[in-house]
């Protein structure tokens, strides 16, 4: 029912080859693997409620986008398939998990993500800035004010820390969240760090793969050494020269690992 609500590119053939966008950051951002990957593979990449096309169509949370997701793979009938989610994009796919199962899936890839963004008593594996629920709802309560001013600092935190991101994809990282609409990006990032997938990710059913950025602003060396310790088959990969964005950072790198186990 959701999946004529929900934009969707659907392009090459061959394997099905999910690729799930974060938050702010549209489908487009998965452009490098588009291009490289449609000629190996099915690429099927949704704008999530909030975002790109999609907008304003569906109800704005994690389950929806989930919900919508998982009609697209239904109505397809796509089985077999590759997940990949970055960012709020792994808090969907597991949501999608959680609701649906993962008969349709071989294996997931996460991309520099935490289970949990909040960090919290109990929890120091959130955002390496220390959000926590009091700073983050003075975050919620200021987003739309001050939306103008905060592209430009969300794309700068994107790319990798102590060194100098390519001028042109800072630019369009900056233009692409600029184009969003902070009064639907506000409950979507409500719903994404109201999100504690830890119990999921501890009886994960496939195999799980973490890309990380090794020089990220958002997720350090503890969420690496969590996943190592409670994530059932599970592996990961270091980008070295990366930081929230190793698919745009890295993109062979990135690409030969979804290569990899497409072919699989």
């Amino acid at each position: 029912m959701n999946d004529n609500l929900l934009h969707i590119r659907n392009e090459g053939t061959g394997r099905p080859l999910v690729l799930i966008h974060g938050w702010s950051c549209p489908g487009r951002f998965f452009q490098p693997q588009i291009q490289v990957l449609r000629d190996h593979a099915r690429c099927i990449v949704p704008d999530l409620p909030g975002h790109g096309r999609t907008a304003g169509r569906l109800p704005l949370s994690i389950a929806s986008a989930a919900d919508a997701v998982y009609s697209t793979l239904a109505d397809r009938e796509l089985e077999d398939i590759v997940l990949v989610g970055w960012s709020m994009g792994a808090l969907v796919s597991y949501a999608l998990i959680e609701r649906y199962g993962a008969d349709r899936i071989s294996s997931f890839v996460a991309v520099d993500m935490s289970p949990k963004v909040l960090n919290a008593p109990d929890w120091s594996n959130g955002t390496l800035n220390g959000l926590n629920a009091e700073l983050n709802k003075h975050f919620l309560d200021g987003m739309v004010a001050d939306w103008p001013k905060l592209p430009g600092r969300i794309a700068r935190r994107l790319f990798a820390a102590d060194c100098e991101p390519a001028a042109d994809l800072v630019a369009f990282a900056r233009q692409e969240i600029a184009a969003g609409d902070p009064e639907m990006l506000r409950p979507m990032w409500a719903s994404l760090t109201a999100q504690d997938f830890r119990p999921l990710l501890q009886d994960f059913p496939v195999p799980f793969h973490l890309a990380a950025g090794l020089k990220s602003q958002l997720y350090g060396a503890g969420v690496h050494a969590w996943h190592a310790d409670n994530v059932p088959d599970y592996h990961f990969h270091g980008f070295e020269d990366s930081g929230h964005v190793p698919h745009m950072e890295e993109p062979e790198k990135f690409n030969d690992l979804l290569l990899g186990l497409v072919r699989e």
